[in-house]
């Protein structure tokens, strides 16, 4: 399997289980594992259009924020739930913010959920 094969298949497992999470009203659960997904798809659209894959979190988001801020956008906004999650109970609200985006991102990418 390829790199990207590999970014497409994590991206889909982890969306499919926050999902199972976010049923289960494990918020904390899905909301990690939807920011994976978003990580995953960020990493898999930079693979695509920069030939390489960012080595950590401020890597990724500095060049994002320099050549791809729509999707700078959504990683910017759901960054600091993500960080929140492992301090403080999060809710179906905030789960559903961060699934959301990652519908939106999938279909920015062009990826069949």
């Amino acid at each position: 399997m390829s790199t990207k094969d590999d970014l497409t298949s994590n991206a889909k497992e982890y969306f499919k289980n926050a999902l199972f999470a976010q049923k289960r009203r494990e918020y904390n659960t899905s909301v990690t594992l939807f920011f994976k997904t978003l990580s995953a798809l960020v990493d898999l659209y930079l693979l695509e259009k920069e030939n390489k894959i960012p080595s950590s979190h401020s890597e990724r988001f500095r060049i994002l924020q320099s050549k791809y801020p729509e999707i700078y956008f959504f990683l910017d906004k759901d960054f600091p739930f993500y960080q929140n999650s492992y301090r403080s109970k999060l809710n179906l609200e905030v789960s559903k913010i961060f699934e959301n985006d990652c519908r939106k991102i999938f279909e920015i990418i062009k990826i069949r959920i």
